[in-house]
């Protein structure tokens, strides 16, 4: 089966983005304190937004020819809708 390696790529960020979310959570039972738990929390805060751009741009890239510029400029505009509502809560 063939899978493009953009497509590849995408999926390989996923799958590492949930190692280290997994990884934290057992972590988190390991050390067993509020206090500990939230700054590893604190470190998911940044890994996360950065996934997610990550494999956003991937995306976009890998759909550079095949959708207009208008709609690639829509997909970054709700992109950083996400972002502002995330950081107006």
């Amino acid at each position: 089966m063939f899978i493009e390696k953009i497509v590849f790529g995408m999926a390989g960020l996923r799958i590492l983005s949930a190692t280290i979310e997994f990884t934290a959570a057992m972590l988190m039972l390991k050390f067993g304190r509020v206090e500990t738990a939230f700054k590893i929390n604190a470190l998911l805060a940044l890994i996360g937004p950065t996934i997610l751009l990550t494999v956003t741009s991937l995306g976009l890239v890998g759909l550079a020819g095949k959708v207009s510029s208008g709609g690639i400029g829509l997909i970054m505009l709700g992109v950083a809708l996400i972002f502002l509502g995330i950081n107006r809560i």
